[in-house]
């Protein structure tokens, strides 16, 4: 039996996130960003939030919003600074949110590994630099290495294209990005889908996360986002 709950609203989705809880936030940019799930969490109230994801926010929207409403202790991300990151760039300087950078590629191993159940990895990535700080390295194959941990979420929010009641999803495109090692890495996986489907509707050898990842699903109507101009 499934465990994955189908509910009627987002407010549902999010009920229950405590103060202080990690969360992890699908998205890369705009794309595959779950707006409706941040949404609800702005208006449930949950504060002090370490929030992993790729990016720090884009304009006014989804994770900026977040941010800008106050609810966030740290972000742990790989490209805290482009073009539209004011809201973030902003509360950064004033001493406001904390930041821990984290390459993209390491970012995405971290959580696949909280996922896999491993307990720490090496990866040659970011020796010498600042990030290098503080880790352990060791030299495998005559190159160096860093020792790096596995991130877990006490949630996971991401947006899938579509699910089956038990939670089977799929993904469109380039929205697919971190929505699945999220999935694995997080104690409670709350997925917004454009589309719910009837058992059977969905082909079993396209399914991206099954549904034993999964715990909330709420479908949302699609509307699109767009960022005003940068400051």
């Amino acid at each position: 039996m499934s465990r994955t709950t189908v509910l009627d609203s987002t407010d549902e989705a999010v009920a229950g996130i405590e103060d202080g809880s990690t969360v992890l936030v699908g998205g890369f940019g705009l794309a595959g960003m779950p707006f409706d799930l941040i949404e609800a969490l702005i208006r449930q109230g949950a504060k002090d939030l370490t929030i992993v994801s790729n990016n720090a926010g884009n304009g006014d929207v989804g994770l900026a919003a977040l941010l800008a409403a106050g609810r966030v202790r740290k972000v742990v991300c790989s490209f805290p600074r482009q073009v539209d990151s004011y809201v973030f760039d902003a509360l950064y300087r004033e001493g406001k949110v904390a930041l821990e950078v984290v390459p993209q590629g390491t970012l995405a191993e971290r959580m696949r590994a909280a996922g896999a159940g491993i307990g720490a990895f090496y990866c040659p990535t970011a020796v010498g630099t600042a990030l290098a700080e503080g880790k352990e390295v060791r030299t495998i194959d005559e190159r160096d290495h860093l020792l790096e941990y596995p991130i877990k979420g006490d949630y996971a929010l991401i947006s899938a294209h579509r699910s089956d009641p038990m939670g089977n999803l799929v993904y469109r495109k380039t929205a697919r990005n971190f929505g699945p090692v999220m999935a694995t890495a997080a104690a409670t996986t709350v997925v917004q889908v454009d589309e719910l489907v009837p058992l059977g509707g969905l082909d079993p050898e396209a399914v991206v996360t099954p549904s034993i990842y999964v715990d909330r699903v709420v479908p949302v109507e699609t509307r699109h986002y767009t960022v005003q101009g940068a400051r």
